[in-house]
Order: structure tokens, then sequence, then C-alpha cells
């Protein structure tokens, strides 16, 4: 038996970006907008024997705070040193840009601090959640079941809508001027350029510009004095104004997302004359070669595969078909993005790599 490696010979690659319609909203943000962290400290309750140590004071603290607020204080907290399930935990949340209102629900991830081993099966307790500064008020309260992210990772987990707020999260009021701003994957003069356009060109079709690029992610909007009564009907006719992202002249790039196993491609994408070759891969070969009968025939399994163009010499093959080359030989995503971070940093991917 040959153990072989998978062995790709790919020359320059390009893959052509579908032109598709965009709106504004889908594209930049009101500058001011941005996502809010709540975090906290909070106990997770019913694990079942996997929690932190009765000894750790860190935990035993506050649990035995939570009991006397119950009604059921402890004469110490050396009561509770025989238990294991309960464990401490970090809570954060994160308030989508937009903001949020009071009794607004958001989901809150959770993360072991001491020595707990698994989350599995526990329920958070009422976690007062704050803002990310000291002495911040609480915005929220977290509180539900805990969902593990990945079993082989029974440390961390999400609770499914857990925050609730107690008030509101509010965003800067618009005033007669505002910026947008691109988010950074069509960061470009060309892009915001393009916005401006099409938002001129939906917001003030017959009268002067109300838009230009200032840089190449900003987006400055001057409402017209006509339309400052009906400030949220203008603002709807900017951030719905549709754009035409074949014309946007975006880069390149290659976003991969490790925890998902999410490859997403955007642009024209190259990738330079290389040789790649993968471990775990082999070819079986029997000898003396065996003869093939119609009820034996002979199964050839080889794995490995090559890229090849129909075009000229100097161009290559797309990147899909190197995609459906990992698909057609069982490579993992895991290992197909490892890949792709490879080329990128050898730079024989001509893209940018976006690590989500």
């Amino acid at each position: 038996m040959r153990h072989l490696g998978l062995l790709f010979v790919a020359a320059v690659v390009g893959l052509a970006g579908a032109a598709e319609a965009a709106t504004v909203q889908e594209l930049a943000r009101l500058k001011g907008q941005g996502q809010s962290i709540l975090r906290g400290v909070g106990l997770v309750t019913g694990l079942n024997g996997t929690g932190d140590s009765g000894k750790e004071l860190a935990m035993a603290r506050p649990l035995a705070q939570v009991l006397a607020n119950s009604g059921n204080a402890l004469a110490s907290p050396r009561e509770l040193l025989s238990g294991k399930s309960v464990a401490l935990v970090m809570v954060t949340c994160v308030v989508p840009e937009a903001g949020g209102r009071a009794d607004d629900t958001f989901d809150i991830s959770v993360t072991v601090i001491n020595s707990a081993t698994s989350l599995r099966g526990g329920e958070l307790y009422l976690a007062p959640m704050r803002g990310p500064f000291p002495n911040s008020p609480v915005y929220g309260i977290g509180a539900g079941l805990v969902d593990l992210n990945d079993p082989s990772t029974p440390t961390a987990g999400r609770v499914r809508g857990g925050a609730r707020l107690v008030r509101d999260i509010l965003m800067p009021e618009v005033g007669d001027q505002f910026d947008l701003i691109l988010a950074p994957a069509y960061a470009g003069w060309s892009a915001a350029s393009q916005i401006a356009t099409a938002i001129n060109a939906r917001a003030q079709p017959q009268g002067p510009s109300v838009a230009f690029a200032i840089d190449d992610r900003t987006i400055r909007v001057t409402i017209p004095a006509s339309e400052r009564a009906d400030r949220a009907g203008f603002l709807a006719d900017v951030m719905s104004a549709d754009v035409n992202a074949s014309l946007l002249d975006l880069p390149a790039q290659v976003i991969v997302n490790p925890r998902t196993g999410s490859i997403i491609v955007t642009g024209d994408v190259e990738i330079s004359p290389v040789a790649i070759t993968q471990k775990d891969l082999n070819i079986t070969t029997t000898i003396p070669a065996p003869v093939g009968t119609a009820i034996n025939p002979l199964v050839r399994r080889d794995r490995w595969t090559t890229l090849e163009t129909a075009m000229k010499p100097a161009e290559g093959a797309k990147l899909s078909d190197l995609i459906a080359a990992f698909k057609q030989l069982d490579i993992p995503v895991a290992e197909q993005i490892n890949i792709l971070q490879m080329l990128h940093k050898t730079g024989k991917l001509q893209a940018r790599l976006v690590i989500d």
C-alpha cells in the first residue's frame, strides 16, 4: 500500500461574482448605530456533578447570597462543600445595531469561569446584565436553559432569547445631516461613490444631490429643508435605495467561518500556480492486478484529483472547481478552510481572506 497525498495542480483561478441588487441598508449603517455588549456573572444550576467544587469560594459566596435572598440563609458556606451541581459563569449578550427596547429578548453566551467541566443540562439562574464599563447600570436580566455550542466543548453554551432588557438601549437621533458607514466588506471609493449616486437617484431625483462620499467608508447625507418635517420617510427612502452590486467594484474576498464551517466567495478570485498535498489520503494497489468479472467487477478508488482548464494555458480553473474537488474527495470543511488559509499565507490566493 502506498500512502499518497491529495494533489491539486491549480493555475490561475477565476470566480465571477453574480451581479445582484442590494439596498443601502444591507451595505451601510447610520453612524452612531453599533452593536452594544452587555455582560455579567451568573450561576448555572442543575448540573449532574459537573459544576464547580463547593470549596471554591468564588462560586460559594454568590450561591450563598442567592440562597439568603430566597429566604434560605446558610449558617456557613461550608454547607456547600460537597455540592458540584452549580457553576460560576461569565455571561455576555450582543444587542444589535438598531438597539433594543425594554422587554426585547436576545441570546446569551455562557462560559465557565472556574473548574466546572460541563454545562450540559444546566439552567442559568437570574443574572443581572450590565453595560461594558465599570459601574454601568443593569440593562437586562439573563435566565434560561443552556444549549451547548459544541458537544466537544461543554464548558461554553448559549441561552436562546435568555436576556430580557429592563431598560431601553437607544441609538443617537438623526439630525439634519448624518453619515452612513459602509460595512468593512464593502469599503472602497468606487463603492461609496456608487451608493451615494443611488441615494441621490432615490431620495432627490430632480433636485440637487444630497449624498456625497467623503471617504472610502463614509457617505454624508443632508436632509433637504422640505423633507425635515418627515425625517422618517426621508430616511426610509435613503436606506431602501437600490444599489447595483456589480458596479461597486468590490475586492475579491473569501470569507470563512471555522465554527460554522461556512465558506463564501465574493468577487473575482484567482489562485496562482500551486500544488497542494493533504494528509490521510491513500491509493491501494493490488499486485498482481486482479481480473474483473460480472459478479466481482474491479472498483478503482483513487484519492486524488486534478484541476484543469479548457481555457488558454495562461488562464486557469475556477475556485469553484477546487471546492468541487474538495467535495468529491470528502475533504472535511475544517481541512478545506486550513488549505485556503495556507494558500492565503503563501500569497497564492489572490483575494482578501476574512476569518469570521
